[in-house]
């Protein structure tokens, strides 16, 4: 799945939810305190520098609570933030501006942490060699994830175990690898096939055999570059394994296609938004 683009429904059904979790069953009881009829216009605020990601889950968020809170978006999805600037102003009840806050910050600050990090590791490595998140996600997060990701500047690999063939350490262990790629190939039916390897050796006994991609795993530098030469006329090149913001320019350097992260979507530090009354 290499594009993701969220429908307004799914948007929607996602933050319905996240405000079901927060009110159930009494509500706010705390905002319930506040006057009716309290208009005010709130600044949504970056407290640090980064990539701002997620306003249409917060700006729906708003919406759902009370449709005549406007909600001016003033940095667009996907661009830079730095510390102290306006990201959106908010104009409504302060009742109900209230209620909404915690889960509309909570949405921004997780997709903007995922969409950040991954630009960090994508300037790194550089614009011939994309930055790839795994299925290393938070369960019935995957597709919020992975959008963040791609806001990031970042590229999706698989969804999910439907998408593609890739044949890890474990069918291996479970097989034989030479046999698991042709069986992939007879049966592919347009799907793509990666065939991850640790050793050059596995790499140079399914040489020739027509699959899409070779998965490079935990390497060193040293057998990154040899397999990188070996497969280049023959594969795209993908490294995984222990790829860290120091590790990275070193992986990239070897002239691989690809380096997959699965850090980006697993321990992306969240972003930290404030609403200013």
């Amino acid at each position: 799945m290499s594009k993701i683009k969220l429908s307004k429904e799914f948007i929607k059904s996602t933050v319905k939810l996240a405000l079901n979790e927060d009110l159930y069953p009494s509500g706010d009881i705390t905002s319930s305190l506040i006057k009716d009829d309290k208009i005010v216009t709130v600044k949504l605020i970056a407290n640090q520098s980064a990539i701002v990601a997620g306003l249409l889950f917060a700006k729906q968020t708003f919406s759902l609570i009370d449709d005549k809170i406007k909600f001016i978006i003033k940095k667009k999805d996907g661009s830079r933030v730095k510390k102290g600037n306006l990201v959106a102003l908010i104009k409504g009840n302060a009742k109900n501006i209230l209620i909404a806050e915690r889960v509309a910050l909570n949405f921004l600050s997780h997709i903007s942490g995922i969409a950040t990090k991954t630009n960090k590791f994508v300037k790194l490595a550089g614009k011939k060699i994309k930055i790839c998140c795994t299925r290393k996600t938070i369960p019935n997060l995957r597709v919020i994830q992975k959008y963040a990701v791609k806001l990031g500047g970042g590229t999706n690999h698989r969804f999910n175990l439907s998408d593609e063939y890739l044949i890890k350490d474990n069918h291996i262990a479970s097989s034989d690898l030479k046999t698991l790629v042709l069986k992939a190939i007879k049966n592919k039916k347009g799907k793509k096939i990666t065939v991850e390897v640790d050793k050059i050796k596995q790499l140079k006994s399914i040489l020739g055999l027509k699959f899409n991609t070779v998965l490079l795993d935990n390497m060193s530098i040293k057998n990154l570059r040899e397999g990188v030469k070996i497969a280049k006329n023959h594969y795209e090149t993908e490294a995984s394994g222990n790829v860290t913001l120091k590790t990275v320019k070193r992986i990239a350097s070897t002239g691989v296609n690809r380096i997959s992260v699965g850090s980006i979507t697993h321990s992306a530090t969240a972003i930290d938004f404030k609403l200013e009354i």
